[in-house]
């Protein structure tokens, strides 16, 4: 007769330790959800920055092929994929031997190329996709009479030379007027001397190839995800 009101005793308690570790999981579930809300939005922006980029990046060389293709055989120039570059690779059209005067044959063809150049990214400009323009000048290694580290810093007092004198020569250009306003802001000059050697393929440097100049896109993508890190940063701390 005794025993029926022990069992429901026990199954009182039972039923309140069930509630109470009901509501410990809906506690840490709170928690849990708190925390990784913010991951899973790091997570989308990342991957919404990724495809932008990857879209971004592919629009803009497809432009600048569409605009280019039939120019680059004539001006011994090739377009990078991967470095969103024209590179210009006839040292003879470029400057005479040591020095950093841009020959003629090279201004006809900046007098044509660089406001087009301008025309096929400004709407990528004004996108937000745009960093920075760089023009870079690269020399091989060579130099007469020189050691490797002499070579190397009058390589790079040269090409540093020639970047900024190809600078001054586009931005005077009359045709790139009207990206004045924009384009100074994002044009830099970079001499890189012998740093980034084009080599055959037995590894092996390949001077005329290495002297060249290139016009490299540096997108906002690494900016945008270093934001997003930050973020990261301060959601773990």
């Amino acid at each position: 007769m005794f025993a029926r009101p022990r069992q429901s005793e026990e199954g009182d308690s039972w039923l309140s330790v069930s509630d109470l570790m009901a509501g410990l999981m809906v506690f840490f579930l709170f928690i849990a959800i708190l925390y990784i809300q913010p991951l899973q939005r790091i997570k989308i922006d990342v991957e919404e920055i990724v495809t932008a980029w990857e879209e971004g990046e592919t629009l803009l060389f497809e432009a600048l092929q569409e605009e280019f293709s039939s120019d680059l055989e004539p001006w011994n120039a090739e377009i990078d994929r991967e470095e969103l570059s024209i590179r210009f690779k006839s040292p003879k059209v470029l400057f005479d031997p040591g020095s950093s005067q841009v020959r003629p044959e090279f201004q006809v063809i900046l007098q044509d190329f660089f406001p087009r150049y301008l025309g096929v990214l400004q709407p990528f400009y004004e996108k937000g996709l745009i960093e920075e323009i760089r023009i870079e000048g690269h020399t091989s290694s060579a130099w007469i009479a020189a050691s490797d580290d002499e070579a190397y810093f009058l390589n790079l007092e040269l090409s540093q030379d020639r970047t900024r004198a190809v600078l001054e020569y586009a931005l005077k250009l009359s045709g790139a007027e009207p990206y004045d306003d924009w384009a100074r802001s994002l044009i830099t000059a970079n001499g890189l001397s012998s740093s980034r050697l084009i080599l055959t393929p037995a590894g092996i440097e390949d001077p005329e190839r290495s002297r060249r100049v290139e016009f490299r896109v540096k997108t906002t993508t690494e900016d945008r995800l270093r934001e997003i890190l930050d973020k990261l940063e301060g959601v773990d701390d």
